[in-house]
């Protein structure tokens, strides 16, 4: 059974830093891309980056380059999104993706449930 399981979120003032995990199950993780997503209340979910587990290669949105950074442990099969300089913007439900980078939500096969950020100000 694939599983994604984030943790690590929680509530956080403006500036501050949070890193999220994503524990996964169920697959290669070395042969996927980890793609990272947030919610935000009545809003789109957006993509915030993604990694490419085989080579480590990554990729992020503008709005982020800069402030969060994302990277994977092959032998935890987990993947990692470090978020510093948060933005009460940046409040939302971020949420890890299994498959691959490139093609936005529809290249992810696998989704976890989520973890809540808020960034107050």
């Amino acid at each position: 059974e694939v599983q994604l399981v984030e943790s690590g979120g929680g509530w956080v003032q403006a500036g501050g830093s949070l890193r999220l995990s994503c524990a996964a199950s169920g697959f290669t993780f070395d042969r996927v891309a980890i793609g990272w997503f947030r919610q935000a209340p009545g809003k789109e979910r957006e993509e915030v980056g993604c990694i490419i587990n085989s080579h480590g290669g990554t990729y992020y949105e503008d709005f982020v380059k800069g402030r969060f950074t994302i990277s994977s442990d092959n032998a935890k099969n987990t993947a990692y999104l470090r978020m510093e300089s948060l933005k009460p913007e940046d409040t939302a439900v971020y949420i890890c993706a299994a498959g691959s980078c490139g093609m936005g939500r529809h290249g992810y096969n696998y989704w976890g449930q989520g973890t809540q950020v808020t960034v107050s100000s």
